[in-house]
């Protein structure tokens, strides 16, 4: 597969990846690409410009929400979903799931 492809596809997916990690409890960015990255045994290793690009996408469109917090010392930005956010996610893990099982009959029907 191409780059080129490889980024077109992440592209598609990157956002509702992080709506979903970010559903799960308030988090910060670096913890948000660590855990993509472990979930997906590094396929999804994003670049941090990749990362705060698509989470000011997400807040500008009003599915995310952040808040600077103080931990161990260091002041972090954490991110969680808002109402619009969670409403989101769920259409688009149900659109997901419908495009997933229909590519599955294309490629199974050989």
């Amino acid at each position: 597969m191409s780059q080129s492809y490889l980024r077109q596809l992440l592209r598609g997916v990157v956002e509702p990846l992080l709506l979903f990690i970010i559903g799960e409890l308030p988090v910060h960015g670096y913890e948000i690409a660590r855990e993509l990255d472990r979930r997906s045994e590094g396929y999804f290793d994003l670049t941090a410009s990749t990362l705060y690009s698509a989470l000011r996408r997400l807040e500008s469109r009003g599915l995310v929400s952040s808040s600077w917090q103080l931990v161990a010392k260091q002041r972090r930005r954490y991110y969680e979903l808002t109402e619009k956010g969670r409403q989101i996610l769920a259409q688009e893990l149900a659109q997901w799931q419908s495009f997933l099982g229909a590519t599955d009959k294309v490629i199974d029907s050989q």
